[in-house]
């Protein structure tokens, strides 16, 4: 959990969140046993992620990690960044624009920033516009840079 994690526990508060920055996040490492599950999981094999030997002599030195890997960790990473109410969260929507400007070898670790760029009240909860940044440890250019909405959805408490 990132220690300057946002808690943000009302509709006004989220609303307040408009035009912060948030993060970085922890490092999180991507190991090749998470890259050869997320293959199972979507049972897409390929030699530069799933193959060490072919990959080593490979343009990348190396297996990398899947860019869909990379975008399915963000809900995770966003959470350690910022909370909402108690037993709520705020829920992935959806991407205005994805971009991938550097692999992501296996073996190291990635972290993400978030700029919050938008919030709006829908009424029934409030949408938030995220640009994320998910940065490689030593590595200069980012792994991806992407715009995503988040929507959180109020609980109600019971009667």
């Amino acid at each position: 959990m990132a220690a300057d994690r946002v808690v943000a526990p009302s509709t006004e508060s989220v609303l307040a969140l408009k035009g912060r920055s948030l993060g970085p996040s922890e490092w999180f490492a991507i190991e090749q046993e998470r890259v050869d599950a997320f293959a199972r999981s979507v049972d897409e094999w390929h030699w530069a992620h799933n193959d060490v030997a072919l990959a080593a002599r490979g343009p990348f030195g190396g297996t990398i990690g899947y860019a869909h890997l990379t975008l399915g960790l963000v809900p995770h990473l966003f959470a350690s960044l910022l909370a909402v109410a108690e037993g709520e969260d705020a829920m992935f929507y959806g991407y205005n624009k994805v971009r991938f400007p550097t692999a992501v070898p296996v073996g190291s670790a990635i972290r993400m920033r978030a700029d919050i760029v938008d919030v709006v009240d829908l009424g029934f909860g409030e949408q938030l516009t995220v640009d994320l940044t998910i940065e490689i440890d030593g590595v200069e250019r980012p792994a991806c840079v992407a715009q995503a909405l988040f929507r959180h959805y109020p609980v109600k408490a019971p009667d």
